[in-house]
């Protein structure tokens, strides 16, 4: 869902040579609307595989693609991903941890940064390229300090530890035009769990899919999940 502009403070960005970059980062870019609020992860895809894998989820239904930087040659798979998803698609990396890794995702298209942690140079560069930024956070502390950072939303990792009720918690004290995601432990079989607090953002990795699976198991998945989405919180026209 679109957010509401955050300011933020004048200051210059880091960049990979050290010398600061003349922008200003002062609205929060927004989470783009979504038929289906569901980022699929595909840790461990190989380039060779990205047209069939990423073709097989479009088609069922998923518009916002993450490829893990831990996944073999993944700029190379990212820039694949980009090239042959249509508009609207939302493409990018997680696992992002540098602000070196941040100049690479620009490089190959991708507007969606995800991260493990809260990292406020690595966000605040990545919002100034326009990407779309989701910062793993775990507690209070954490998912403020990516609020004030200019964070697009926060993923909430790893959910299974926190449930939703832990979640439910920590949301009372953020902003409340944050993107708010669970991902870790989340699948097609509790939906419904988090529905309840008011979570419709996922991020889905070993439920969707594995390293080797092949685009036909990716696909079948993909639809199991879109099935169970549509009964929770109602089919999408």
């Amino acid at each position: 869902m679109p957010m509401k502009p955050f300011a933020m403070a004048s200051q210059p960005l880091p960049t990979p040579s050290g010398q600061p970059e003349e922008r200003t980062v002062m609205h929060r870019i927004p989470f783009p609307p979504m038929k289906y609020p569901l980022i699929a992860i595909l840790r461990g895809l190989k380039p060779e595989e990205t047209q069939g894998v990423v073709g097989a989820l479009i088609e069922a239904g998923f518009t916002a693609i993450e490829i893990p930087l831990n996944s073999p040659d993944p700029f190379r798979s990212i820039e694949i991903a980009v090239k042959m998803a249509p508009a609207g698609c939302l493409i990018g990396a997680g696992t992002v941890l540098t602000i070196e890794q941040v100049e690479q995702l620009d490089g190959v298209g991708g507007k969606l940064m995800v991260s493990p942690n809260v990292e406020t140079d690595v966000i605040a560069l990545a919002a100034a390229r326009g990407m779309v930024t989701m910062p793993g956070v775990l507690t209070p502390t954490e998912a403020l300090a990516a609020a004030h950072a200019g964070a697009t939303g926060l993923k909430f990792f790893p959910a299974s530890v926190l449930g939703p009720a832990g979640i439910a918690a920590i949301r009372t004290v953020l902003p409340p035009d944050l993107e708010i995601a669970a991902v870790g432990g989340v699948s097609d079989t509790n939906f419904g769990d988090y529905a309840k607090i008011g979570i419709k953002s996922f991020g889905l990795g070993s439920s969707l899919y594995k390293a080797g699976m092949s685009a036909a198991e990716v696909a079948e998945r993909a639809r199991v999940t879109i099935k169970a989405y549509d009964a929770v919180y109602g089919a999408r026209a």
